[in-house]
């Protein structure tokens, strides 16, 4: 397999990490009863979109075939499918907690990503975006944190 194969590959698996956590974001927020906490969900949701959006035009140049959705292994691997049934309290904490799980997930995505060999463009983008659900990570954490210590 080329290295272009490879990076292709890889870029793949982070469209469908990313569809998912768009996925798992969009449905924390329906489940979340603050109404800052619901923006903040729908926010990462649309930044979930815009990352997959960023990988599947870098696989279009490289000449692949890109991902288009999420992947049914994914969304569960994540906890992501359960979200609606496990938050049926609705209770705010457990919906970070929730997240939180699904962003632990996708930084070890992204974490074997940079494993890889990728090409310099795919490298640049893979690190961008890592640093970006870095950022989500360490947000939904201290959030998580912060309503622990108001319980």
């Amino acid at each position: 397999m080329t290295d272009q194969s490879k990076t292709i590959d890889t870029l793949n698996d982070l469209i469908e990490a990313s569809k998912d956590g768009e996925y798992g974001f969009k449905a924390s927020a329906e489940q979340a009863k603050s109404p800052e906490l619901k923006s903040m969900l729908s926010a990462r949701a649309s930044e979930c979109r815009s990352a997959a959006q960023e990988l599947q035009a870098l696989v279009s140049r490289l000449g692949g075939k890109a991902e288009d959705d999420g992947s049914m292994l994914g969304a569960m691997h994540r906890g992501w499918v359960s979200v609606k049934t496990a938050l049926t309290s609705h209770d705010d904490l457990a919906v970070l907690e929730e997240c939180e799980r699904g962003e632990d997930s996708a930084l070890e995505s992204y974490r074997d990503a940079l494993k890889m060999e990728l090409t310099p463009e795919a490298r640049t983008l893979v690190d961008q975006q890592y640093a970006g659900a870095k950022r989500n990570h360490d947000e939904i954490r201290r959030r998580r944190d912060a309503l622990k210590m108001k319980n």
